[in-house]
């Protein structure tokens, strides 16, 4: 069935299905420059949707949102040590502002840089913000009356990456980060986790995705920071996404950029700080979680259709009453859900089933001149089931019923997949075998160092993805020997 629709099955090829399955719901499209996709209408319409929800979230938390350049100058990299050797590599470096026209033997147009444009001092196109904003902080911060400074911004931002997966990890993509600043290490830390749950939650109930929260080990660390935290979640291959991360940044951004405060006592000190970031790899997740052999699958909640109210008639005759029968319902439904009619001519309605299927819209409903007849519509949800009849009394009601359902449905069977594919393990010999035979999750009672965490990589591809708070009194880590000192839950990963 799935191969006549195109897409390959899940179990014959996770990352073809993958492919497949973004091609066929029209999410993107290759553009010219290698690890650059267009987002097309519907697929940037998902990533407006985690945009609005997560913008609102931010704003209940006390965030206001603003805009820093694109061009970061080299030098700022270079005032953090850690930072700058955990992004050189995937810089995008602007060494020239100006092009000039050339012309060679055979007579060919072309361009090339200008030498007499050549900046004074290059330019970084963004792969994150921190530097610039604490260029910016050192301006605008000089009391404890202006702290807590509580920013966000959405943006795009460029990592020359030299492998890439469409939304999992791209040259260019879109995120949001935010950056405050705060006048106490415990101030900062409470920020950085709360940004954290909000995150959890965010993913729980909107993108119907459990996530694991934890810290990272010093390995999985982002740049420049004293602790990162993370939320994982497992898509249906048994392998982890990093779907959010915060991390509090101590002082070290503001020594190096010197933002300091006077405290409430008079003395000058550098502020405390965070950073934490989602992107556009949220909608990957989404993919990967929830979609089917069949095509797209979407959360309601972020579906840029929740509801597609399909016409079905045989002659002209049936058609008037029918369409307009649907507009009519549409009317009633739009001011609740975002409702689209499907009213084409020159698409039988299976075409449209089968279209707004891959497209994984939650949602369908069918009109027939019978339906008009008996004032329902016939109910086909994307989760599959029998379709059943809603009353056009009560419509709306019904409706928003039965997309909660559906978001719940996909909440409790991902859940359910990830409680069955956490696992424990009593060697490293079994560790290695798991990890083949039904990959997941790992929770280990973690005993290793920074070499051991290498050479666990090394072996397996395996990575630590989180470190927990559970209790480890007394247990020994199975993959080194050693005593135990922190749980920890290892996983291959995106």
């Amino acid at each position: 069935m799935a191969e006549e629709k195109g897409i390959t099955p899940r179990a014959t090829d996770y990352s073809a299905w993958y492919l497949d399955v973004i091609d066929r719901g029209d999410l993107l499209d290759d553009s010219p420059v290698r690890g650059c996709k267009v987002l097309k209408p519907h697929g940037y319409a998902i990533w407006e949707s985690i945009q609005r929800d997560l913008d609102g979230r931010f704003k209940a938390t006390g965030h206001q949102n603003a805009y820093f350049p694109l061009f970061i100058p080299m030098s700022f990299l270079s005032k953090e040590a850690e930072h700058v050797e955990g992004f050189a590599k995937e810089c995008a470096v602007v060494t020239h502002h100006r092009l000039r026209s050339t012309t060679d033997a055979d007579g060919k147009k072309g361009v090339e840089p200008d030498p007499e444009s050549e900046l004074e001092e290059p330019l970084i196109v963004r792969p994150t913000s921190e530097t610039i904003i604490w260029h910016m902080y050192g301006r605008w911060i000089d009391s404890w009356r202006d702290l807590p400074l509580l920013i966000n911004q959405w943006a795009n931002v460029v990592r020359w990456e030299m492998k890439t997966r469409p939304f999992l990890r791209t040259t260019e993509f879109l995120w949001q980060e935010g950056h405050t600043a705060h006048a106490s290490s415990a101030e900062a830390v409470e920020e950085t986790v709360r940004m954290l749950d909000v995150y959890a939650d965010f993913a729980r109930e909107t993108l119907a995705i459990p996530v694991i929260k934890g810290r990272k080990s010093a390995r999985e660390r982002f740049a420049g920071a004293v602790e990162t935290y993370t939320i994982e979640a497992l898509m249906q291959n048994g392998w982890a996404l990093q779907a959010g991360t915060s991390h509090f940044l101590g002082q070290n951004f503001a020594k190096a950029f010197d933002v300091t405060f006077q405290n409430e006592a008079g003395v000058r000190d550098h502020v405390w700080a965070t950073s934490w970031g989602v992107s556009t790899r949220l909608v990957g997740a989404v993919i990967m979680t929830h979609s089917d052999d069949a095509g797209l699958v979407l959360p309601p909640k972020i579906a840029p259709i929740q509801v597609v109210i399909v016409p079905v008639y045989k002659s002209d005759a049936e058609r008037e009453s029918v369409v307009n029968a649907a507009h009519d319902l549409k009317k009633q439904l739009a001011p609740h859900f975002r409702v689209k009619v499907d009213d084409r001519d020159h698409l039988r309605p299976g075409a449209k089933y089968f279209e707004w299927e891959r497209k994984g819209v939650p949602l369908r409903l069918e009109i027939g001149p019978r339906d008009l007849a008996s004032r329902q519509a016939f109910s086909a949800r994307r989760t599959g089931g029998k379709k059943v009849g809603l009353p056009f009394d009560g419509i709306v009601e019904h409706v928003g019923k039965t997309l909660d359902e559906i978001q719940a449905e996909l909440l409790a069977k991902a859940t359910a997949f990830v409680a069955s594919h956490t696992f424990t393990v009593a060697s490293r010999a079994e560790f290695v075998k798991a990890l083949d035979d039904s990959p997941g999750f790992f929770k280990i009672p973690w005993g290793g160092d920074d070499a051991d965490e290498d050479a666990i990589k090394e072996e397996t591809r395996a990575t630590v993805r989180c470190l927990l708070d559970d209790p480890v009194d007394g247990q020994t880590c199975p993959l080194t020997g050693k005593p135990a000192r922190q749980m920890a839950i290892f996983a291959r990963a995106y």
